[in-house]
């Protein structure tokens, strides 16, 4: 790609009087990257597009020096090929510090990369992650939970990210996610075990949406969700997908927890 023809790409896709930059999709590589980091245009960016580029290796690293967005809020990199090494050299770059949304959905992190994020000194002023479809595991899931370092957060996407029941309980028993809002745990497998964790947290009950579908809770779990203490600011719950029996269910959509809620959806 040509250097102008980069240019007719960022000058075509700068949106929103300049705030937003959408290279989603554009065969951005590393010599893209690089001419990225050398424009003087981009200083009111805040929101920047670079999914499915795969981006992976020496792009993620010329990526985390890029020094000309400084506004960024927002960076979208999901469907790429990240894995721990990305993750841990993202972690650390200052192009992070002041995002409110970091979008990692359907890359390859694991345990070690959401370890890395979860310590990660530069996101203080994260409110919402997406770590979806990312092969994190418990330990992942442990880290997140033991971190002290997303003071922010508001928002927390961990779909399909095999954290089980074990990672499930740590979430629930964390203390520095008290902020929470929202939280996806779609497909994890989990059970009771989890379901029971989560409905009995003490530091989830700002919560306003939970999404547990297509996982494996059982009659106890979605007994205890409807008994639940902790959801009284609870407006959306979507739990479709699990193994309730109907009259469990019928328990539910007749609780208090049902007349508090905006949505419920269970099948």
């Amino acid at each position: 790609m040509e250097n102008v023809s980069f240019d007719q790409i960022i000058t075509a896709n700068l949106v929103d009087n300049g705030k937003l930059l959408d290279l989603e999709d554009k065969n951005i590589g590393i010599e893209e990257l690089r001419l990225l980091a050398a424009s003087k245009e981009l200083t009111g960016v805040e929101q920047l597009y670079l999914s499915q580029n795969q981006l992976c290796g020496e792009a993620i690293e010329v990526l985390c020096q890029v020094k000309c967005l400084p506004g960024l809020t927002s960076l979208y990199l999901n469907h790429n090929i990240i894995g721990d090494e990305e993750a841990k050299s993202l972690s650390q770059a200052d192009l992070l510090k002041n995002l409110k949304c970091l979008m990692l959905e359907a890359n390859n992190i694991g345990p070690l990369g959401a370890a890395a994020l979860a310590e990660s000194p530069n996101l203080k002023n994260m409110e919402i992650i997406f770590l979806d479809s990312n092969p994190i595991g418990p330990e992942g899931a442990c880290s997140v939970a033991a971190s002290n370092k997303w003071p922010s957060l508001k928002a927390l996407h961990l779909d399909s990210t095999a954290i089980g029941d074990e990672g499930i309980v740590a979430l629930a028993e964390s203390k520095h996610l008290a902020k929470l809002e929202k939280l996806y745990l779609c497909s994890n497998k989990m059970g009771n075990a989890g379901a029971i964790a989560i409905a009995s947290s003490p530091h989830l009950k700002n919560l306003s949406a939970l999404s547990i579908w297509r996982n494996e809770i059982r009659d106890e779990g979605g007994q205890a969700i409807a008994e639940s203490e902790t959801f009284l600011n609870l407006d959306r719950l979507y739990m479709s997908l699990n193994y309730i029996e109907r009259p469990t269910r019928k328990v539910i959509r007749g609780s208090g927890l049902a007349k508090r809620l905006t949505t419920l959806v269970m099948d």
